[in-house]
């Protein structure tokens, strides 16, 4: 087992508040922010202090969970509807993520089976526990699977940051780079830097710089050329949300990839847990795109890259059409198409 380097986790529950990588200033600083208010923590997923889906979802559950421990009524009813409340509030934070509306409503219905508020207010601390530390298994048997279909002398890209500081540990995308140099297997990885905010630049080669793999940073237009020349064997992908269909959405730049991958006829891959796959839709035209501030796209840091005036379309996903994915790779195993009929088989009872 490889002990000279980590795997960095963003999210953490210390007694009484949440304490969060702050993803904003990496790589140049490592910094650690506590998080003590609802508000702090829809700020923090807002600004994508905190991201990454399961992340998203292990913040929000704590968050809630923290918020609901102040609420002062001893009426149970009126509990319930102060949670509502508060849930709807930091569903907000991030529509296109399933996995924090997935999360909270883990902690509504933990919350209405309970017969008195401190009953309550234990079990919903104790379902965000749960949710943190499942999050951690998944993503090791994601790793697990990955690591059936990829094979660490074969170059592999990615896009995003699906790792470790996207989830609770180890990643999706990422896990089996993680895993494999727990075991003394080296990948060789070329992570695109993502535009506009540089997840892949500013996090990807981050982590996997921490956990002593060998990433390659390129540009995301860079991509078609880099898969010719360096002998991409597979392209691995998070998820934000699943459609019924496969149909995916993840980080804008993932549906050329797709395109790219067939192309050059090499697997394209999708790697996610099962909460992150939207049974009430059917297809990905039903999944809703988030479009950010165009400040993001025209400057970095401050710095103006275009005229102040220009005109900006700034989608902050695009959806993969599910006949693009080679298979789907969750901590229940691997799912191929027929999607449809695949996807329906891990839905859980109700």
């Amino acid at each position: 087992m490889n002990t000279s380097f980590h795997i960095p986790v963003s999210v953490e529950w210390n007694n009484d508040h949440i304490k969060i990588l702050n993803q904003q200033v990496l790589p140049q600083t490592e910094e650690y922010m506590e998080l003590r208010t609802l508000h702090d923590v829809h700020e923090a997923i807002q600004s994508l202090k905190v991201r990454g889906a399961p992340a998203i979802g292990i913040a929000g559950a704590y968050g809630l969970a923290m918020a609901a421990a102040h609420y002062e009524t001893e009426d149970i009813t009126e509990f319930i509807a102060l949670l509502e409340k508060d849930t709807g509030y930091l569903s907000s934070s991030r529509p296109t993520a399933v996995n924090l509306n997935w999360a909270l409503t883990r902690l509504n219905r933990a919350a209405q089976k309970s017969k008195s508020v401190n009953e309550a207010k234990t079990e919903l601390l104790h379902e965000a526990i749960r949710i943190h530390t499942e999050d951690e298994e998944m993503c090791r048997q994601i790793g697990e699977y990955s690591l059936t279909l990829l094979h660490a002398e074969e170059p592999v890209m990615t896009i995003c940051n699906a790792g470790s500081i996207a989830t609770a540990k180890y990643g999706t995308a990422l896990a089996p780079f993680h895993l494999a140099m727990e075991r003394g297997k080296q990948f060789t990885v070329y992570a695109c830097e993502t535009r506009p905010l540089l997840q892949g630049s500013r996090l990807t080669v981050w982590e996997l710089e921490k956990s002593g793999v060998d990433v390659t940073l390129i540009s995301d237009s860079m991509a078609a050329y880099t898969i010719q020349e360096k002998g991409i064997k597979a392209i691995i992908v998070g998820a934000d949300r699943i459609a019924l269909n496969g149909d995916t959405a993840n980080k804008i730049g993932t549906f050329g990839l797709a395109l790219l991958a067939k192309a050059f006829q090499i697997p394209f891959y999708v790697a996610a847990p099962t909460s992150t796959f939207d049974f009430s839709i059917d297809s990905g035209s039903d999944i809703p795109i988030e479009e950010r501030n165009p400040e993001e796209l025209k400057s970095i840091q401050g710095i103006f890259t275009s005229t102040e005036s220009a005109k900006v379309f700034n989608p902050a996903f695009d959806v993969t059409p599910s006949n693009l994915i080679t298979a789907i790779i969750t901590e229940k195993g691997i799912v191929y198409p027929d999607y449809r009929k695949s996807i329906l088989k891990l839905k859980p009872e109700a």
